[in-house]
């Protein structure tokens, strides 16, 4: 194998790819990145069985051929070069590559890429066509709100559901849930499936710098996502998603409205002075305010704020774990937010009151504490 290219494009490419790598890994061949030159088509794969990321590039190529090149090796060394043009050069006899730049040569081991476990072949797939801006908000959207407790592996991912009226993408850990609703966007085949954390971690940091339209390919084992000139392919989450709807309550009576910044930094403060095993903070909220407080009576801290807010229903007063009930309003962009409730004892409905895109729907919900007396 042997190609010229810039040290600066395949860094940018490696870096993409070395997103699916595991620190510990069962297969020593997976602490390689698989290189494939095709004439002049470079392809770079990276895996850890459960998720493969490849990336292709145009490179100045002279011999085709497969090695697999020690992957964090290969990083810190082109992460130290300037940018510049490097030439790769496979040396068989030895089994060495070897990186020329204007100023230096560098030689590493390489492995045979006939050990690199192969990509999945997909069966009886479907394919839908989703914006990448649309895919990278769903995901940021949601992920936070996914679990990782290991004996409910379910919901330790994000719920996909595809239908001809929209796209939906649910997350829930059993204390807080949010639904990431699009109508602008539907699917000729009405599908569901559970996409696990890393790969989704890896499309949210990707997405985020490209404006292209995603295609996902999927059966009831895989999916696949190829954008630009990358393709992530990623083994499903087995089993059945909860049924989230049913946890939603339907009728909320009390509604309180309010600047989303405001409450969000009284929150933030009161939560300081909370219990640090519950992170409870109760709301109170009577006539046009609400008053938020924090115990933590085993070292005699304590706090409160009042802020004014609009608000319809019964006067009352509800907990909810900080942690969660901040972590939803810094996921929301919204000036003024919603906060629906029917008990003191049911989940709470967070709704953003404006900024939302034509076509686009998101509910949070918050499970409540119980109050201490």
């Amino acid at each position: 194998m042997k190609f010229i290219v810039s040290s600066g494009d395949l860094l940018k490419q490696l870096q993409i790819v070395a997103g699916v790598l595991n620190n510990n890994n069962t297969l020593a061949i997976l602490d390689n990145f698989l290189f494939s030159l095709s004439g002049s088509n470079l392809q770079i794969m990276a895996s850890d069985l459960e998720s493969t990321i490849s990336a292709s590039m145009e490179v100045q190529g002279d011999e085709d051929g497969v090695v697999a090149i020690p992957a964090r090796l290969l990083l810190d060394g082109l992460k130290a070069l300037p940018a510049q043009p490097v030439t790769f050069t496979s040396d068989e006899s030895s089994s060495t590559i070897e990186i020329s730049s204007n100023d230096g040569r560098y030689s590493l081991a390489y492995v045979s890429g006939e050990e690199f476990p192969q990509l999945p072949e997909m069966e009886d797939v479907s394919t839908t066509a989703i914006k990448g801006e649309i895919l990278a908000t769903a995901i940021n959207k949601t992920l936070f709100a996914a679990g990782n407790d290991e004996l409910r592996p379910v919901m330790s991912g994000v719920f996909f559901q595809f239908t001809n009226e929209g796209l939906t993408f649910v997350a829930t850990d059993a204390h807080k849930l949010v639904r990431y609703r699009r109508f602008d966007c539907t699917s000729d085949h009405t599908a569901e499936f559970i996409m696990p954390r890393k790969p989704l971690t890896i499309l949210k940091s990707t997405l985020s710098s490209l404006g292209d339209e995603v295609k996902v390919v999927y059966n009831d084992t895989n999916a696949s996502f190829e954008f630009d000139n990358i393709i992530l392919t990623c083994r499903l989450i087995d089993g059945k998603y909860p049924n989230y709807e049913a946890v939603i309550p339907k009728e909320n009576p009390n509604v309180l409205k309010i600047e989303r910044t405001k409450f969000l930094g009284a929150a933030k403060r009161v939560a300081i002075f909370s219990n640090k095993t519950t992170h409870q903070v109760r709301l109170k909220i009577a006539g046009m305010q609400l008053e938020l407080s924090a115990e933590d009576v085993d070292f005699s801290n304590k706090a409160d704020e009042r802020l004014n807010c609009e608000y319809t229903g019964e006067d009352m007063a509800i907990g909810f774990n900080s942690r969660f009930l901040t972590e939803m309003l810094s996921n929301l962009e919204s000036d003024q937010i919603n906060l629906e409730m029917s008990a003191p004892n049911r989940a709470g409905i967070i709704l953003p009151a404006d900024s939302l895109e034509e076509g686009e729907d998101i509910l949070m919900l918050v499970m409540p504490v119980m109050i201490n007396s």
